[in-house]
């Protein structure tokens, strides 16, 4: 007997979809030459989008800010995420990533008036586990020579394609054998990671970046509110590679894998190394607060 893999996903390209090996756009779509586009990943939690209004929130101040037009309407949106879950029959530990391009050029250059076409919407679905491994094994880091752009070279508030100086700090990163680049932001204070958004805990108080430098994370946002519920002293403030090093935990967080911790960072051991307690509470209240049914 054949052993077989998963299914084939069929994904969603401007109202159709399409078996993975049929779904294709144009050489010529914005998002392919240029990275001209935005885009929103949405973890998939009960067979429902979570947060999904704030990712669609995010989507459309992207679109403003890049001046897209012909955009569906947010309940087309909402059609086409419910209509991609129901196809591809998820569940639990699935992901769509919704990309939203300025759509097909006529010829392949910057002009974004030789777009002609209207906008292009991709929803790719995807498997993505969150283990008890994930939650519990401290990730190692290490701080990468590029920096966060200020906002006016490319505003890190804008979830766009082009994700260039985050690549550039991911292949630093994976040649220092760590699995995930720390950024600091053009001032020499830590910004965020290259995919995640990054926390450190001194004592008792739970300390992220002032938010100048990185995207506005629906995870990291949740993160600092239920710091306020449980009474967590949480802050958003500049801090050091100094006081990081010197920190009692560290823990990441992101769309698909929530909150992770940190055991090491530059060769530095961050508190003893393991899951905090404090990193260990914010998960569980996490975990639970995704799966309430009103977390849209």
């Amino acid at each position: 007997m054949t052993a077989t893999g998963p299914a084939p996903m069929k994904i969603w390209i401007n109202g159709q979809l399409l078996p993975e090996d049929q779904a294709t756009v144009s050489v010529f779509d914005s998002g392919f030459v240029l990275g001209d586009g935005v885009w929103e990943g949405v973890r998939v939690v009960g067979g429902r989008p979570a947060f999904l209004s704030a990712h669609l929130d995010r989507l459309r101040e992207g679109s403003q800010a890049l001046m897209l037009t012909g955009l569906p309407s947010e309940q087309a949106l909402r059609t086409a995420v419910a209509e991609v879950i129901e196809a591809n029959g998820l569940v639990d530990d699935a992901h769509l990533r919704i990309m939203l391009t300025r759509g097909v050029r006529r010829e392949p250059y910057q002009n974004p008036r030789l777009a002609g076409s209207g906008p292009t919407l991709v929803i790719i679905p995807g498997h993505h586990p969150v283990t008890e491994a994930q939650a519990t094994r401290p990730q190692r880091l290490f701080t990468v020579h590029v920096h966060r752009g200020a906002p006016d070279v490319q505003d890190p508030k804008l979830n766009s394609h082009s994700k260039l100086n985050c690549i550039l700090a991911c292949i630093q990163a994976n040649v220092a054998g760590a699995d995930e680049a720390l950024m600091l932001d053009p001032d020499g204070f830590v910004a965020t990671c290259n995919s995640t958004h990054f926390f450190i805990v001194r004592r008792g108080e739970v300390l992220t970046s002032d938010g100048r430098y990185c995207l506005g994370g629906i995870t990291r946002g949740h993160v600092l509110s239920l710091c306020r519920e449980l009474g967590i002293p949480a802050r958003e403030t500049s801090f050091s590679l100094t006081e990081v090093y010197s920190a009692d935990e560290s823990f990441t967080t992101g769309t698909l894998s929530g909150l992770r911790p940190v055991g090491e960072i530059d060769g530095r051991q961050i508190g003893d190394g393991q899951r905090g307690p404090i990193t260990e509470r914010l998960q569980q209240a996490y975990a639970e607060l995704i799966r309430r049914p009103d977390g849209d």
